[in-house]
């Protein structure tokens, strides 16, 4: 049912806690599975994320591409941050079951709630960046 990756990833997550004053956090849920995601970014001066956390309540497959979704943004800029898709989440880790999809959408809502709330704090704009609340 799920890959290899997954259970390590959800078994081993990487990356499970906060960084203290984030350059940009991000909570995004989904009522009707019940899983929250919160994912707070290291940004340096030059847009390069040094570092992304996350603390998740949900199921395995929440933890596990929470945990995912933090490797594939670190070392990157916010512009190729933003170009991490559930479709790429879900790639990394070998797969997802159909049902468990949305918890892959929801890494990548993560990624973007911490990235808006990255260019509100500085008053930049991400080409590309909509806000997550429309």
């Amino acid at each position: 049912m799920y890959s290899e990756k997954v259970m390590d990833h959800f078994s081993n997550p990487r990356n499970v806690g906060e960084i203290e004053d984030p350059s940009g956090v991000g909570t995004v849920g989904n009522a009707k599975c019940g899983d929250i995601m919160r994912m707070y970014l290291d940004i340096d001066d030059n847009g390069i994320i040094q570092d992304a956390k996350f603390k998740t309540f949900g199921c395995g497959a929440a933890v596990a591409t929470s945990s995912m979704a933090t490797e594939l943004v670190k070392g990157r800029t916010v512009t190729q941050a933003l170009e991490v898709t559930n479709k790429a989440v879900m790639e990394a880790l070998d797969g997802l079951p159909p049902e468990k999809v949305h918890c892959s959408l929801l890494a990548e809502e993560a990624i973007h709630a911490a990235l808006w709330d990255y260019a509100k704090k500085n008053d930049i704009s991400i080409e590309g960046l909509e806000d997550p609340v429309k």
